[in-house]
């Protein structure tokens, strides 16, 4: 491995046994590619079902008045491959995660499905070598961050089309992506920039068009975001200077 696996579970400050951890990293084109050996599909499997009993958990608790379907769209941009990609990333996961050589060629370690459910693999990992209460604590330790942006976690389902519902209740015009490539065709970076009304409101990254796509629209959305919000305090401060 590229790094000490110490500094992983310090990272995710959880002890896992050595045999669970490796079995958690071990993507299945490294399995195959040496003898067919176990692959964490099986901890992915658990951890999934850990992770979402986790959120719905958290989410039914602190929101009392919430109805179902918002539950229901909070939970579902919180466990998404894009969202736990993230976290992964923000981890290094990445460099741990055991690959095989096709995977290592095209940039496996950066790819948001394997990030993503590398992560619910070592959810599980955690549950088997500890107990349900010390996977339960992992979850919201990386998830409860996301769990605080309310508008966020709406948003967040789809960011494109939550900018283009913005952009067309504001009247702002319309909308357009503008992406470009570099690098070798086995390790592709997109850059994109989101222009509405021929204004560039957003730019994102990603290891495909879609991803930097989405990337570009969350960008657009926290900015027009923050600034109807900052709008919206000037107002009420008007408002309570002029009583």
């Amino acid at each position: 491995m590229m790094s000490s696996t110490e500094e992983l579970l310090k990272r995710l400050g959880v002890s896992i046994d050595a045999g669970t951890l490796r079995l958690a990293l071990t993507h299945r084109s490294y399995a195959y590619e040496n003898g067919g050996i176990p692959t964490n599909e099986r901890l992915e499997f658990l951890g999934d079902s850990i992770l979402g009993f986790s959120v719905t958990d958290a989410l039914y608790r602190d929101n009392p008045t919430l109805p179902e379907g918002d539950l229901a769209k909070r939970r579902s941009a919180v466990v998404s491959t894009r969202a736990l990609a993230g976290i992964g990333r923000s981890l290094g996961i990445g460099d741990y995660i055991y690959l095989g050589q096709g995977e290592k060629l095209t940039e496996g370690k950066n790819k948001a499905s394997i990030l993503a459910d590398t992560m619910e693999a070592l959810i599980g990992a955690t549950y088997v070598s500890n107990d349900i209460e010390t996977a339960r604590q992992l979850v919201m330790r990386l998830i409860g961050p996301l769990l605080k942006d309310a508008a966020a976690l709406g948003a967040g389902t789809d960011w494109k089309t939550s900018i283009q519902e913005l952009a067309a209740s504001r009247q702002l015009g319309s909308i357009h992506y503008a992406v470009e490539g570099s690098g070798p065709d086995h390790a592709r970076t997109f850059r994109a920039v989101l222009e509405i009304g021929g204004t560039a409101h957003g730019k994102g990254t990603g290891h495909s068009k879609k991803e930097a796509e989405q990337e570009a629209a969350a960008d657009a959305w926290r900015v027009l975001s923050g600034a109807a919000r900052a709008v919206a305090a000037d107002d009420s401060a008007d408002t309570a200077a002029s009583i």
